[in-house]
């Protein structure tokens, strides 16, 4: 299993960062996917990765010590799950995303966006997620 991690603080309250985050299609379309639709409990995102239309069915998980946690239920990987985990740190709040993911489905597009694409690619869209949460923060 592969694993992209992004850590960064905000100078805001853990109440305020999960409130702006829970703003779902806003929030995800911050990652700098082309498209978001969030419909109760699902996400579909559609993405153009390099020569590749990538779309992933997410559905949102509950868990109890993260904001928000979702989990692939039909796209190009075998398994793909990411939570975001928002922290009083005494001055403000840290927030952490972490993806994590197994091999490719598609044999094409898996010779082709191998695992050092994807975390680059992954760890761009959360910095991109980050900087929109640092924006809403103001």
């Amino acid at each position: 299993m592969e694993r992209v991690s992004v850590r960064r603080p905000f100078d805001a309250t853990p109440e305020r960062v999960r409130q702006e985050m829970a703003d779902l299609e806003p929030f995800m379309l911050g990652a700098g996917f082309d498209d978001v639709t969030v419909d109760d409990d699902t996400i579909v995102i559609n993405n153009r990765v390099g020569l590749f239309d990538i779309e992933l069915v997410l559905d949102i998980v509950e868990q109890d010590d993260a904001a928000l946690v979702y989990e692939q239920r039909d796209g190009v990987f075998e398994s793909m799950r990411t939570e975001y985990h928002v922290d009083a740190d005494g001055e403000g709040t840290t927030v952490t995303a972490t993806t994590e993911y197994t091999a490719l489905d598609l044999a094409v597009v898996g010779q082709l966006l191998d695992s050092t694409v994807v975390d680059r690619q992954r760890r761009k869209e959360l910095e991109a997620q980050f900087d929109w949460l640092e924006e809403r923060l103001g």
